[in-house]
């Protein structure tokens, strides 16, 4: 039985030709959803307040992205096809590309380049608070993505890029925060966020004994 198992899992691993061919996928769907936010953009769809209706666009799309880089990881144990893995760092770059445009649109459109203003908004507004948050933790991850940076940060690069756990649930949070009618959606995300880090439960688990290690005892 053991041995047809493993010839069952050979025979239906994923081979090097077929992660190319999903990387295609990724970059042909990406770029498929941009071009239609442009003409979108040029077409006056983007509803009553189009810079709105760009702000919504790229923050869902940021959104979707990121949940489906941490839906890799689960997909790749349940199937055994861990090569899966591969295509995780395209989509996390390309949550990062769709955050940026989002970024892009609040200071260009919004605040006009206002530097200042932008920084007492972050201060002052918790949704925007949270949304810089989880900027920052997808701009860390997006930097440090590379082999090269992995191999430089060496076991800091995984301790870096578990901050991805604290983005997924912010980020709904963010949009929820953001939205001042029809919350539904963004606690649909919520509830996703929270499906999503569950799939981690072992791997929090792991974190309980060096939090109560490295936690100094009441008692002296």
């Amino acid at each position: 039985m053991t041995s047809v198992s493993t010839a069952r899992q050979k025979k239906y691993r994923i081979s090097p030709r077929q992660i190319t061919a999903l990387k295609v996928v990724i970059h042909l769907v990406s770029l498929f959803f941009f071009v239609l936010l442009i003409f979108q953009t040029f077409k006056g769809q983007l509803g009553a307040d189009p810079v709105q209706g760009l702000s919504h666009f790229t923050g869902k799309a940021a959104l979707n992205t990121l949940f489906i880089t941490l839906l890799i990881s689960p997909l790749a144990q349940w199937w055994k096809q861990g090569s899966l893995v591969k295509v995780r760092r395209l989509l996390g770059l390309y949550s990062f590309f769709w955050a940026v445009l989002h970024l892009l649109v609040y200071v260009l459109l919004d605040l006009n380049l206002d530097w200042a203003l932008l920084a007492s908004e972050i201060a002052e507004r918790p949704y925007l608070t949270v949304g810089a948050v989880c900027w920052l933790i997808l701009f860390a991850l997006a930097v440090t993505s590379t082999q090269s940076m992995q191999r430089r940060l060496g076991k800091r690069w995984q301790q870096l890029h578990y901050w991805v756990y604290l983005a997924v649930p912010l980020a709904p949070v963010h949009y929820f925060w953001s939205v001042k009618s029809g919350v539904i959606e963004p606690l649909l995300y919520i509830a996703g966020a929270i499906m999503l880090l569950s799939f981690r439960k072992k791997t929090f688990k792991r974190w309980i004994p060096k939090f109560h290690q490295q936690t100094p005892s009441e008692e002296r």
